[in-house]
Order: structure tokens, then C-alpha cells, then sequence
């Protein structure tokens, strides 16, 4: 079998780019015991992605020159010499971007086709979902009446928050790139308000015109001009989750802007970055909640998915540019059980 198989073929100066990536056809390895081969199903392309191509220090390694891209894949068990892991089983784990791989079966986890639908588990069930849920209750602690502000809300992370914290009976203002994604937030979603940061003119006043009474939580995953307005509207004892940077990620200079430590001393305002395995401890708890949660009816979600392996690169260029709304999968394959 012919095995396609996506490199990193030169770290992005800026916005990544198609000469950043190589496709390359590989051999398929003999399975050994122990062993499985794996034929994946989804595949999900995220914003921190960005941060490993490149080579400076992080909390993660970053990606090698020459070396297959690593993410978060469904995959399907299709040749097995691993007793806990027959064939047809579904499993998730961090694989590499290519059709098959075979694995050790150390550090996948098996999921429960009939559960979800399985490219939930890239989302709402996954990754982004455990984000939005660690970061909004256990830094943005939301109180009833309290008022919430998500940035990137239209995205996999931001569409989550800002339905927990509307369980958790706040009101929440989402900041978007379109008047679609607006109008999403609002009419589908339940967000009391929305801004199209593309078209709102002076952000910080359409900030405070969305925030009469100040915003008490402060869900950030873009940073840039779009922080420095809620910075500006910030109640005393306010919390900022800091999950993402997007704004930044392909920058080339440090970026500079507005001074917030004066702003969070008046406020007595708390602000904490976070990475989602800080609490990797109690991702079966936060699972089970989400699970109940959109079951119920509570949760509803959103998938972007780009059909075809060939596509990965350009489904990641899009995350840059606010192609997707929800969740940005690429399904490379069906089941073949």
C-alpha cells in the first residue's frame, strides 16, 4: 500500500505557506508483536500547530525539519498483533500526519464509536472542548449575572466557552471575524451579543457599548488590539483565562502593545495563561460532564470538515484567516469495520 505522508519541510517565516510542507510517500512497516496499524479517519489541525514549526523554546518540542507533522488523529485499527487492541477497534491518540502508522498501541486511548459521532472527539469530546471547560471554571470561576467576554468565539475552543458559561446563567458577549459568525453566536448558540471585530469600527467602544455593566470574565484565545479594548472594561476582581494567542502566531517582531499591569492592579484583576494538559488529571471528569452536556441538549456544536489527506495543509492555512466555524477537522478516510 501506498502510504502519503505530510513533513515539515522548512520552518515558516511568518504565515505558513505550501513550500512549508512536503508529501512523501513511505513504506509501510512489518507489524512486530505488540504492534497495530492504524488507517486514520480524522484528522484535526489546530492554532498551536504554528507554535512548532517553529524552533523557539515552549512547553511542547517543537516539530523537526524532515520529520512527519504530529496531531491530535482518529484512526481505525485495521492489522493487529496487540491483544488489547483487535481489529476495528477506534482509537485516539497524537499521530503522525499520514494515511497509516504503525504503533505500539502506547498512549492511545479507544473510544466508543456509538457514543459520538467520532470526529467529537478532535472537539467538543476532545482537545477543545477540556480547554474551554478547564480554562472558564477553574480561572474564570463565572458567577451568575456575571458578564463574559470570549474572544475567537466562532472557533472550536470559543463556541464551547461561551456555552458553559451560559449554563453557568452569565451573560456572554462573543467577538467574531464575520457578521455569519455572529449571527451564529447569537441565533444558535445563545450568546447575548456579538461583535464583528472586522466591521465594529472603534473596538474599545463597541466594547463598552456590548458591556454596559464591564466584563467580569475575560476568555482570551486571539490577544492584539481586540484584548486591549476588554482590558478597558474590566470590573474589579475581573478573571482572564489566557488560552490563546492567535493575533501573534505569525509574527516575525515582538509584538508590542498596550501596558496591562496598571490596568489589572486597579482591578485587582487576575490573568493566567494556561495549557490544557495542566490538568490532565481530571480530563475524565470535565469528559463526562461535556458527554452529559450535549446530550442533553445543553451543548451544541459545530464542525468544519475538509474532505481529503491532501487538503491538511491548506484546512491548517485556513485556521489563520477564519475559514472555519467550530472546529476544523480534515476526514481523511472511512471505517473500514
Amino acid at each position: 500500500m501506498k502510504n502519503k505522508t505530510i513533513i515539515l519541510a522548512s520552518r515558516p517565516k511568518g504565515v505558513p505557506a505550501n513550500e512549508n510542507f512536503k508529501f512523501e510517500e513511505r513504506e509501510i512497516p512489518a507489524l512486530q508483536d505488540g504492534e497495530v496499524l492504524l488507517k486514520s479517519l480524522y484528522v484535526s489541525v489546530d492554532p498551536y500547530m504554528r507554535g512548532r514549526m517553529s524552533d523557539a523554546k515552549s512547553y511542547v518540542a517543537p516539530y523537526e525539519v524532515g520529520e512527519p507533522i504530529t496531531g491530535g488523529i482518529v484512526a481505525e485499527v485495521v492489522d493487529s498483533r496487540n491483544s488489547k487492541l483487535p481489529k476495528g477497534a477506534v482509537v485516539l491518540g497524537n499521530l503522525p500526519w499520514q494515511q497509516y502508522t504503525v504503533h505500539s498501541g502506547s498512549g492511545l486511548s479507544q473510544i466508543q464509536p456509538d457514543v459520538a459521532p467520532l470526529s467529537y472527539h478532535l472537539g467538543i469530546l476532545g482537545m477543545p472542548g477540556l480547554t474551554a471547560y478547564f480554562g472558564l471554571l477553574h480561572i474564570g470561576e463565572p458567577k451568575p449575572g456575571e458578564t463574559v467576554v470570549v474572544s475567537g468565539a466562532a472557533g472550536a475552543v470559543g463556541t464551547v466557552v461561551g456555552q458553559i458559561a451560559k449554563i453557568k446563567g452569565c451573560r456572554v458577549v462573543g467577538v467574531a471575524g464575520s457578521d455569519d459568525k455572529v449571527e451564529y453566536l447569537k441565533q444558535e448558540l445563545g450568546f447575548d451579543e456579538a461583535i464583528n471585530y472586522k466591521t465594529a469600527g472603534d473596538m474599545k467602544e463597541a466594547m463598552a457599548k456590548a458591556c454596559p455593566d464591564g466584563v467580569d470574565v475575560y476568555f482570551d484565545n486571539v490577544g492584539g488590539e481586540i484584548s486591549d479594548a476588554v482590558y478597558l472594561s474590566l470590573n474589579k476582581f475581573a478573571r482572564i483565562a489566557i488560552c490563546g494567542q492567535i493575533a501573534y502566531y505569525n509574527s516575525t517582531t515582538l509584538p508590542t502593545g498596550m501596558r496591562v499591569e496598571p490596568i489589572l492592579l486597579k482591578m485587582s484583576a487576575l490573568m493566567k495563561g494556561f495549557i490544557v494538559s495542566d490538568y490532565a488529571s481530571e480530563f475524565g471528569t470535565a469528559a463526562r460532564e461535556l458527554a452529559a452536556w450535549v446530550k442533553e441538549g445543553k451543548l451544541q456544536y459545530q464542525e468544519t470538515i475538509t474532505e481529503g489527506f491532501d487538503n491538511i495543509p491548506q484546512a491548517f492555512f485556513g485556521l489563520f484567516s477564519g475559514e472555519n466555524t467550530g472546529k476544523q477537522l480534515v476526514k481523511v478516510a472511512d471505517r473500514e469495520a
